[in-house]
This record gives structure tokens, sequence and C-alpha cells, in this order.
């Protein structure tokens, strides 16, 4: 459990510090079993389907960059609150076994999606796909992963 932890703190970590935020963040990570992640999808986004990764963002963001500046309610002990991320670890644990790598490193993956959702990356359309792929590689590469 420990080194799980420590997987996922270095991930925020790492994926963190190539963006522009000049402020400490906070994040909240809840891993979850493939039953949690199905109610959460079908409360919050009305999809009926088990998923790997939802992100619940806190603020306004795109591309890494604030859209409104936070304020004083965003803070949670002098650190910005960007919000929520829930991991589905069946579906990692599946998807590392379609994709022929271990748990750990889809666990990472995962996280870094997440939190690329909260800091306003997205995967809608072509061009910020492509952004978005770009900064998940760069982030798997500078773990080693």
């Amino acid at each position: 459990m420990k080194e799980l932890k420590t997987l996922l703190k270095n991930t925020i970590e790492t994926t963190l510090k190539t963006e522009p935020l000049d402020l400490p963040t906070l994040v909240s990570i809840l891993l979850v079993e493939n039953d949690e992640i199905l109610r959460i999808n079908s409360e919050f986004r009305d999809k009926d389907s088990v998923t790997d990764v939802l992100s619940f963002p806190m603020l306004s963001m795109k591309n890494g960059s604030f859209i409104e500046q936070p304020g004083t309610m965003d803070m949670d002990n002098g650190r910005v609150f960007l919000g929520d991320i829930v991991i589905s670890v069946p579906k990692a644990i599946e998807q590392a076994k379609t994709y022929g790598h271990e748990p750990y490193r889809e666990l990472a993956f995962l996280a870094a999606h997440g939190l690329l959702h909260l800091l306003g990356y997205d995967h809608i359309q072509q061009d910020e796909e492509i952004i978005m792929i770009d900064r998940q590689k760069q982030i798997m590469s500078d773990m080693g992963l």
C-alpha cells in the first residue's frame, strides 16, 4: 500500500512539475472497485458503464492555466484544491494486461490522465487530444515508465 501511495504521489508531482502553476496544490485520489466507479459514472455523468478514471475539477482551467484565478475559497491549508480523481483498480489491472505492461504503470498513467483533466486538458477534439497524448507520454517518460 505504501508503494502505491508513493507511486501516485510521484505521478502527481511529476505531472505538476511541468505545469505553469505557481501555487501549492492539493489533489484527491480515490481508488475504487468497478461497481463503485459504475455508480459514480452513472450518477455524475449519466453513463451506465464502467470506466477506468473519472476526474472532477474544482477550478476552471485550460491546458494547465487558470481561466479564472483561484480565490480564498479554493484554498485548503494554503494549497489550491484542483479536484478529485477516481480510479477503478480492477479496470486498471485489466487494461495493463491488455496493453502488456504492469498494473503500477497503468495506475500511474490513469493518475496522470486524471490530473491532466483537472488541469483543463481534454481529448474530445483531435488538436486537444494531440496535446494531451504528448503530455502523457512526457510524464510517463519522466517517470521512467
